[in-house]
C-alpha cells in the first residue's frame, strides 16, 4: 500500500503549482488521507518506506515553492 501511497503523493506534488500547494496547505485532509495516515501511524515500517520514497521529491518542490527556507 505505501509505495501506491508514495507514487499518489508524489504525482500530486510534481503536477501541482506553487499556487495549489499554498492554497492546499491549510485545508483539511480527505478521507482517503486520513486513513493512509493512520495506517503509516500504525506501521513503523511502511511509515519509514514512505517517507524515504517521498522526502526528496516533496522536499524540492516546497523549496522551488518557497514553502522552506
Amino acid at each position: 500500500m505505501s509505495g501506491r501511497v508514495a507514487d499518489k503523493v508524489i504525482g500530486k506534488y510534481q503536477s501541482a503549482s506553487c499556487e495549489q500547494l499554498w492554497q492546499q496547505k491549510g485545508q483539511p485532509k480527505s478521507e482517503e488521507e486520513q486513513r493512509a495516515v493512520q495506517f503509516l501511524k500504525n506501521d513503523p515500517q511502511a511509515r519509514t518506506a514512505f517517507i524515504n520514497k517521498v522526502a526528496a521529491p516533496i522536499a524540492n518542490k516546497m523549496f522551488e515553492c518557497g514553502m522552506i527556507p
